[in-house]
């Protein structure tokens, strides 16, 4: 089985097609590889949801469209993940390792060093989400130009 990644991102418009790293449907990559391929390139910022329609789901979308330079500046992947269309591998990966139960809705922030840096049940302005990432060391020092 395989991930659905960024399926609802695209919205009608495409906004968000060009801001994230988009895997193809019937990749057979996991989550578990995804994160581990993304350690140290990128913050990855999960949306989790029951499905694919979920209205919190489709509000963050929307929140995240509005600030694509945001996203790009701070090296964010972001990756819709429906549970109903996850492997049983990935949905334990989720609840195992990464600490995510069954919810409508979930936003998993995760640092380019692979840990998780905020959890949200309801859908995150790019303002707070940013200010999360701007206060990181990693984040800090790219921001003054240095590499980490």
């Amino acid at each position: 089985m395989y991930i659905a990644f960024v399926r609802s991102l695209l919205l009608a418009s495409g906004l968000l097609l060009p801001l994230v790293g988009l895997a193809q449907a019937g990749s057979d990559t996991s989550l578990a590889e995804t994160l581990k391929a993304n350690r140290w390139q990128k913050r990855v910022l999960l949306l989790c949801a029951a499905s694919s329609d979920q209205p919190a789901l489709k509000q963050q979308q929307t929140l995240l469209a509005q600030d694509k330079a945001g996203l790009q500046e701070r090296d964010m992947l972001v990756l819709d993940l429906v549970t109903t269309e996850m492997s049983t591998a990935d949905k334990q990966f989720l609840r195992q390792k990464l600490g995510i139960a069954e919810a409508p809705f979930t936003a998993v922030l995760i640092g380019k060093d692979g840990g998780i840096k905020r959890k949200d049940t309801a859908p995150i302005t790019p303002q707070r989400l940013f200010g999360t990432i701007d206060t990181m060391p990693m984040r800090r020092q790219e921001a003054k130009g240095k590499k980490p």
